[in-house]
């Protein structure tokens, strides 16, 4: 993944993007270890976006609750394209194996510097030329 990249827009909201990696680790018939690594798009909004602009970093372990949400926007190209990102609406910094609420919706607070970390392999490239809003 990459830090998170956090703008203000123009009504005046704070919006944040990152990258979520989660693997998936398995035996396969013959005894073999295997493991699967998907990336998911996260938009946050609001404070949440602050925070996650100030305290999160690529590597960093968090726990997020939201929707799946798609939208589509039309590429300079004129080809339709779309998107399915997480629209959280909880995230909880993660530390060691244990989880401490660093906020929610309703609660503002900071994260610990203690974080774990996990090579999840390449972060797919996503188009940063889009022009769309979040």
């Amino acid at each position: 993944g990459a830090d998170p990249e956090v703008k203000t827009i123009s009504s005046g909201n704070t919006v944040a993007r990152l990258s979520l990696a989660t693997s998936e680790n398995w035996k396969d018939r013959d005894g073999q270890r295997q493991e699967r690594t998907e990336w998911h798009r996260v938009v946050l909004w609001g404070k949440q976006a602050e925070l996650a602009g100030k305290y999160l970093s690529k590597g960093r372990q968090i726990y997020i609750e939201g929707r799946l949400q798609t939208r589509s926007w039309d590429d300079q190209q004129g080809q339709k394209r779309y998107t399915t990102e997480i629209v959280a609406n909880t995230i909880q910094f993660l530390s060691n194996g244990d989880s401490s609420r660093a906020h929610s919706p309703n609660t503002a607070g900071g994260g610990s510097d203690d974080f774990g970390s996990h090579d999840f392999g390449p972060e797919p490239k996503f188009d940063t030329d889009e022009d769309i809003p979040f």
